[in-house]
């Protein structure tokens, strides 16, 4: 029980503003899940091909739906500033910034892929609790399959919208290697979703896509087929530094993985031996500054989270050395010069990533 001096230090104003971002956390933590129902069941994809206001009688028939419950995530969803309530006429609306984010899959801005991966973190919510005790680690593939998928869909529009406009624009020479016709290496490719994407902006490259977990390159060859896109492209699941990867790279590429590694080290030095004299590597990496206290902002606070769920525990299950997705420049620096790359550079940057180039 507080004493009476401990209760008289309580800032009461400073304990009103926490209730207040603590009511707001919980309120979009319990929301999420409709978000997720909203996906699920095609309800912000209705609401922009209507393109008008529209009655939760009228969404829920479009969707074959129970009216309802319609009525009542439609005014969660108004509460969270996700649609918008006309009270004269009791209709919604999708407004178009929303509908980018929420129904349009092909927008830079598509939202849906991270609150898959949330869903997954929940139901492995006994395996983070294991970890936390014992120390352990938690690989990739022991995760739900929720992870997989979402963390494919979240991140798809992030490459849509910056990969081929400015990303390999900024790497030094590389752009016109692959418009004449490169040999590229994807490290950590996943669902291939980075991989499709240069295959199809670069006709005259080859892409090769490599990831060890097996059930993520059956999905990137399957979405391969869908797209039509497989004279340019293999996918084959091997680790970063299998000899089956073969040499003579003009690019190799991270995606957002090499914090991951549990020897990312290791993973370099065999970029590094693959690539040709000229040749670059590329590392996405997560946006994050050197020290803590300059990544304490809500990037930070979302990396940071998905850092302890996933980044750290599948490189404490090789024993690695959990740079954790807030590793930061000086680290990714390190491990590069550790390889064996003589040249080091932030290439460009957005609000999620930074862009490395590293050449031998």
């Amino acid at each position: 029980m507080q004493s009476e001096n401990s209760t008289n230090k309580i800032n009461e104003q400073k304990l009103h503003d926490f209730m207040l971002k603590s009511v707001g956390d919980i309120a979009s933590t319990m929301s999420a899940m409709l978000v997720i129902i909203g996906d699920r069941l095609g309800l912000y994809k209705a609401m922009a091909e209507s393109g008008q206001p529209i009655t939760s009688d009228e969404l829920a028939k479009k969707t074959n739906t129970n009216e309802r419950y319609i009525r009542e995530w439609l005014a969660n969803q108004a509460a969270g500033g996700y649609i918008t309530y006309n009270a004269s006429d009791e209709k919604y609306t999708l407004p178009p910034e929303q509908a980018m984010a929420l129904a349009d899959e092909n927008s830079p801005v598509y939202m849906h892929g991270a609150y898959q991966s949330i869903r997954s973190f929940f139901k492995d919510e006994d395996k983070f609790i294991e970890v936390f005790k014992t120390g352990k680690g938690l690989r990739w593939g022991e995760h739900h399959h929720d992870l997989f998928e979402g963390t494919a869909r979240f991140f798809k529009p992030n490459y849509i919208g910056n990969l081929v406009n400015s990303w390999i624009p900024s790497l030094d020479g590389v752009e016109e290697k692959l418009k004449q016709g490169a040999k590229v290496a994807d490290i950590g490719c996943g669902y291939g979703i980075s991989t499709i994407i240069m295959a199809k902006a670069y006709p005259n490259s080859k892409f090769y896509g490599f990831d060890n977990h097996s059930p993520s390159i059956e999905q990137a060859k399957e979405q391969a087929r869908k797209e039509g896109i497989t004279r340019n492209v293999e996918f084959s699941s091997v680790s970063a530094n299998d000899k089956s990867i073969g040499n003579d790279y003009d690019l190799i590429t991270f995606f957002d993985c090499l914090h991951d590694m549990g020897d990312p080290i290791g993973a370099m030095k065999f970029a590094k031996q693959s690539l040709k004299p000229d040749g670059t590597c590329m590392i996405i990496e997560p946006m994050a500054n050197d020290k803590v206290e300059q990544n304490l902002n809500l990037v930070g606070r979302i990396y940071y989270a998905a850092s302890t769920l996933v980044c750290v525990p599948n490189s404490l299950a090789d024993n690695g050395p959990a740079l954790g997705a807030q590793a930061g420049e000086t680290k990714i620096k390190k491990i590069s010069e550790a390889a064996g790359f003589t040249k080091f550079r932030r290439a460009t940057q957005t609000p999620f990533n930074i862009i490395y180039e590293a050449k031998p």
